[in-house]
């Protein structure tokens, strides 16, 4: 017992303190990435995937938000191609495999971490499941191919819901 108190105690004080201040914010997810110089590849699929509305829109919503340099690890080929109108709609499904429908902030995911054992699971609104994985005294998403992405940043408060900030791009 003692030892899964430590080690709880030990995941919160690491998400914490790698967390950005949780104030809320008068501005919504999008002002707030557009507000970050870090998101602005974020940004550009967003606009290209027709999204913009939608994570303006009331929420509240969850979103786990690749760097530029997240970005930077898909071939500039592939990213390109995704950019494309022609694409709109598969980027979309990948950009939308990124955001929860609800609010969960740091201790949301601390919590179900732990009734989870460790892991648990998450509904995007692409449909798809993202599983959370509590992992080398980390948090890390895990996509349906296996891939994971660190959360390296938590709590990004917004008017409309909340921000993660992940390493890597996950894939549906």
């Amino acid at each position: 017992m003692k030892k899964l108190v430590f080690v709880v105690s030990t995941l919160m004080l690491f998400l914490f303190t790698q967390n950005i201040l949780a104030q809320k914010s008068d501005k919504d997810i999008v002002d707030v990435a557009v507000s970050v110089d870090d998101f602005s590849t974020l940004v550009t699929a967003l606009k290209a995937a027709d999204l913009v509305g939608a994570l303006k829109g009331d929420g509240p919503f969850t979103v786990f938000a690749p760097t530029n340099d997240a970005f930077g690890k898909i071939d500039s080929k592939t990213l390109n191609s995704l950019l494309e109108p022609a694409n709109k709609s598969k980027l979309a499904a990948i950009l939308t495999y990124h955001v929860v429908s609800g609010q969960l902030a740091a201790g949301d995911v601390v919590n179900a971490l732990k009734k989870g054992k460790g892991k648990t699971e998450v509904t995007t609104l692409n449909g798809s499941k993202l599983k959370v994985i509590q992992k080398d005294g980390k948090i890390w998403l895990k996509d349906q191919n296996g891939k994971y992405s660190q959360i390296v940043k938590t709590d990004v408060m917004a008017n409309n819901g909340v921000i993660h900030i992940i390493s890597d791009v996950v894939m549906p």
